[in-house]
């Protein structure tokens, strides 16, 4: 007796997965969507490897992300490689490399995938999708607001209502950090304690140092600089120290700026806000989508990136998170995912010339058909049409040639001679 077992679903590492049509189809339409708009505001595709020499690419890399990058042997040169954890760094190293003749600014755009480590038992993904851009030569606040309302144009074009795009400024921070005599460890835990936004444990590690009355009030102020327009006035009212003041002047020019572009309404001010405090060196972003803790985008200045390799240039850009923006927007993106198959042609018999030649006339006129090759009765594929959500069923006749049309979303039928729908002229 034969005996039937389920196939078992294919072992693959834990924080990657396989995406079947419906989900790969979400995700192409929002890499799509995003290079179009790269392309609108001018930016250039890049196609970085999908390897790299580890000490190269360590060059561009955060501690952080150093610690999460795999690397491994090449048989080939006897030197360790890397797989990518992030792709701004690779950009970097081609401009520095193999675009330093051309002229400034340079303005790039990339989509593909980078792999990282994560905490085991973490759940998280392993594999990250980007798609972002990066503005090579051009410093001050026009260029910073023309990322920030790029992203809102993103949104947008993705078909999100109400997001939010939360910007920073680590200058601001270091400005109210200088100089002041708190040991390296200390440091660490009032970053820490400001990234959190805890006042109450803030306060109890300050009383461990002495530190002058303007320095505690601008420390103390950090976890409550969040909100709209009106924290660039009170951070105003609060910091003294020039550098922080100088990185108020450079947001409220760019405030400006985007009011010009129209974009001001889904802006919000976090000035404790540390992310990518070793790497950034000015203004910072994140986007965040309604019911989603983690950003679907981050952005921000890095002017000391390029230098890394060489060549000297200030920079900035913004990368999203497409498998955050899929989570995010799935329900809306259904649609897109729906996206059918216009024509399957049926015909029977042994000669099926009169199919595919019907198939490529179509085709060419810009049609997506395909022909139901395998030998199976009408009942059938119209059955196999519906589920794999095709719009037409066109069927010839086997004596007259006559084409039978059957509209699978309401069951309408046409019927038409095979000349007929052969013309030029003949339309769906």
């Amino acid at each position: 007796m034969t005996r039937h077992h389920d196939t078992p679903e294919a072992a693959i590492p834990k924080g990657v997965r396989d995406f079947l049509p419906i989900k790969a189809a979400k995700i192409e339409h929002l890499s799509r969507t995003l290079q179009d708009v790269f392309s609108r505001w001018g930016f250039r595709p890049v196609i970085p490897p999908s390897l790299e020499d580890l000490q190269a690419l360590e060059r561009g890399l955060g501690g952080g992300l150093q610690e999460k990058t795999f690397r491994f042997d090449d048989r080939q040169s006897g030197r360790l490689v890397a797989i990518p954890p992030d792709i701004t760094p690779q950009v970097a190293r081609i401009v520095a490399t193999r675009m330093r003749e051309i002229p400034l600014p340079l303005r790039l755009c990339y989509s593909g995938r980078v792999l990282r480590h994560t905490e085991q038992q973490a759940g998280k993904d392993r594999e990250i999708f980007q798609s972002g851009v990066e503005m090579i030569g051009l410093d001050g606040p026009e260029a910073d607001a023309e990322m920030i309302a790029m992203a809102v144009e993103c949104f947008k074009a993705l078909g999100a209502t109400e997001f939010t795009l939360d910007i920073g400024q680590v200058e601001f921070f270091r400005g109210v950090m200088t100089d002041l005599p708190l040991p390296a460890p200390l440091a660490r835990e009032v970053e820490s304690a400001i990234a959190r936004k805890d006042s109450s444990g803030l306060k109890a590690l300050l009383e461990k140092v002495p530190l002058s009355d303007r320095a505690l009030e601008e420390i103390h102020a950090l976890p409550r600089l969040f909100g709209g327009r009106e924290v660039l006035d009170r951070a105003a009212g609060v910091v003294k120290n020039d550098r922080s003041r100088r990185a108020l002047d450079n947001l409220v020019r760019v405030l400006e700026i985007l009011e010009v572009y129209g974009v001001q309404e889904h802006v919000t001010f976090d000035l404790g806000e540390l992310r990518g405090l070793d790497y950034h060196t000015g203004i910072t972003f994140q986007g965040f989508l309604p019911g989603m803790g983690r950003a679907a985008c981050h952005g921000g200045r890095y002017d000391n990136l390029t230098a890394r390799y060489g060549y000297p240039a200030p920079a900035t850009g913004f990368t999203f998170n497409l498998l955050n923006l899929l989570f995010a927007l799935d329900k809306q993106l259904d649609q897109v995912a729906a996206h059918s198959t216009d024509i399957l042609i049926f015909q029977a018999g042994a000669q099926k010339e009169k199919a595919q030649r019907l198939a490529r006339a179509l085709r060419e006129r810009g049609y997506s058909a395909a022909r139901d090759i395998i030998p199976r009765g009408l009942e059938d594929t119209l059955a196999y049409a519906q589920k794999m959500n095709f719009r037409f069923v066109m069927i010839i006749g086997e004596k007259d040639g006559e084409v039978q049309i059957i509209r699978l979303a309401d069951g309408s039928e046409t019927r038409l001679a095979y000349e007929a729908v052969l013309d030029e002229n003949f339309s769906l």
